[in-house]
C-alpha cells in the first residue's frame, strides 16, 4: 500500500522558496499543479504553484515577493524528471509566462481519455485507483485571497498529495495497454505549443447562425457583437472582474441579433442583469443605434478574410482520414486519439506527405505510428493529391 506525504509546507518569501527548489533537484519524479484567481480578476494572475513529491508538498505562493517560479525553471525544464500534471493545457500557459518551460510532462488527465476511461477527473482517479476521496468545492475560489483559509490550503495541497503515485498507475496502465509512447508525444505537443496566455478575449468569435440573417443582418449582428465586446473589456478591466461577468457571451449574442430600442427591451436580453443595464445600458442603446444607423446607409464593411489558394480535395483527406482512424481504432481496441489525435490529423489533411521521410518529419507522430499506419496512410493519401 502507498505511502503519501503528510502536511504541506508553506513556501512565502525567497529563502524557504530557494531551499525547496534546492530539495527538488534531488527528485526524479514530482507532480505538479497551479492556482489562479482567474474566476474573480480580468487578468488572471498565478497565486500558488504546488508541488509534490513522495517525501513532500510544497506550496510556492507566488503572489509573495522572491517566491517566483523561475527557481524551479532547471526542475521543471529538465526531460529526465518526470512532471505528473492533471490537465496541464491550463497550467502551462502561466508557467510559460513566467518564463519556466515544462519537459518531461505525464499528464494524467490526457492519458486517462486516451485509455477511454469513462471519468478522468483528478477526484474521479484517486478514489477509483486510490481510494482517496479529494472534495472539489473550492475549484472557482478566489486563490488570491490572504491569509488562504484552512480548507483552501488542504485543497491544494492534496491536488499534488497523491498525484505522484496516481501517476505512476496510470502510466504503467498506459504501458499495459501499449500506448505510452501515444501518451508521452501528445504531452511533448502540450508542452512545446504551450506559450504565454493571450491577451484576455483575443479569441472572442460571436456564435451567430448561419441561417436565417440576410447578408446585411449577419454584418450588423457580428459588428454589434464585436463592438460589444470590446466596451466589455473596457468595463471588466476598470472594475477587475472577469469579461463574462460583466457581459456573457450569451448576452452579447442575444443583443447582437435583437438589437434593443429601450432599456425594457435591453433587460429582456437572455443574460443581461439589472445592474448592467444601470451601470451601461445608455452606453449599449446608443451604441446600437449608432450601428443601425451605419446599416442602413451601407457603412458597415465587413472584415475582410485571409484565403489561400482552396485545396478542393482538403475536405475528401479528412473524411478518409476519420474513417481510416475509427477503423484501426477498432481493430486495436483503443480510442480513435491514440491513433491519431486531430492536431495530427488535421495537419495530414491540410499538407499529405509524399512519402515515408516526409510523413517521419512529421512533428509528435513518432516511430510506432509510422512502423504502424505508414504505408496504409500514404496509399490512403495518394488517393486524394493536392488540387487547387
Amino acid at each position: 500500500m502507498p505511502t503519501f506525504p503528510t502536511g504541506a509546507q508553506d513556501i512565502q518569501d525567497a529563502a524557504s522558496a530557494q531551499a525547496a527548489a534546492q530539495r527538488l533537484e534531488d527528485v526524479a519524479e514530482l507532480s505538479v499543479d497551479v492556482e489562479t484567481d482567474a474566476m474573480h480578476s480580468f487578468r488572471a494572475r498565478l497565486c500558488f504553484l504546488q508541488v509534490g513529491t513522495d517525501a513532500d508538498v510544497f506550496l510556492f505562493d507566488t503572489l509573495q515577493p522572491g517566491v517566483t517560479p523561475s527557481l524551479l525553471a532547471r526542475v521543471m525544464e529538465d526531460p529526465a524528471r518526470t512532471k505528473f500534471f492533471h490537465a496541464a493545457s491550463g497550467d502551462l500557459p502561466f508557467l510559460a509566462e513566467a518564463g519556466v518551460r515544462v519537459r518531461g510532462l505525464f499528464d494524467t488527465h490526457r492519458a486517462a481519455t486516451l485509455l477511454g476511461w469513462p471519468k478522468v477527473g483528478l477526484a474521479d482517479l484517486a478514489r477509483e485507483r486510490l481510494g482517496v476521496e479529494l472534495p472539489k468545492e473550492h475549484q472557482q475560489s478566489d486563490f488570491a485571497l490572504r491569509p488562504l483559509p484552512p480548507e483552501m490550503r488542504d485543497y491544494i495541497a492534496n491536488d499534488v498529495r497523491y498525484l505522484v503515485e496516481l501517476g505512476r498507475q496510470v502510466r504503467e496502465e498506459c504501458r499495459a495497454a501499449d500506448i505510452l509512447e501515444e501518451v508521452q508525444l501528445d504531452c511533448q505537443r502540450m508542452c512545446d505549443e504551450a506559450a504565454a496566455r493571450p491577451d484576455v478575449g483575443a479569441d472572442f468569435k460571436p456564435k451567430l447562425p448561419k441561417g436565417g440573417l440576410s447578408p446585411a443582418q449577419l454584418l450588423l449582428a457580428n459588428t454589434l457583437a464585436q463592438a460589444l465586446h470590446k466596451k466589455r473589456l473596457a468595463w471588466a478591466e476598470a472594475e477587475d472582474v472577469p469579461m463574462g461577468r460583466t457581459l456573457s457571451n450569451m448576452a452579447i449574442t442575444d443583443i447582437a441579433l435583437k438589437p434593443p430600442g429601450n432599456t425594457k427591451e435591453l433587460a429582456k436580453a437572455a443574460g443581461v442583469r439589472g445592474s448592467f443595464v444601470r451601470a451601461h445600458g445608455d452606453e449599449v442603446l446608443a451604441l446600437v443605434r449608432e450601428l443601425l444607423e451605419k446599416s442602413r446607409q451601407g457603412e458597415l464593411k465587413p472584415e475582410a478574410e485571409e484565403r489561400g489558394p482552396r485545396d478542393l480535395n482538403r475536405r475528401k483527406r479528412e473524411d478518409a482520414l476519420k474513417a481510416w482512424r475509427s477503423a484501426q481504432a477498432t481493430a486495436r481496441k483503443v480510442t480513435p486519439s491514440v491513433v491519431m489525435p486531430n492536431p495530427l490529423l488535421d495537419a495530414l489533411a491540410s499538407r499529405p506527405p509524399a512519402d515515408l521521410e516526409a510523413l517521419r518529419a512529421l512533428p509528435y507522430l513518432g516511430d510506432k505510428r509510422v512502423r504502424l499506419y505508414g504505408e496504409g496512410l500514404l496509399t490512403l493519401l495518394a488517393a486524394f493529391p493536392l488540387q487547387t
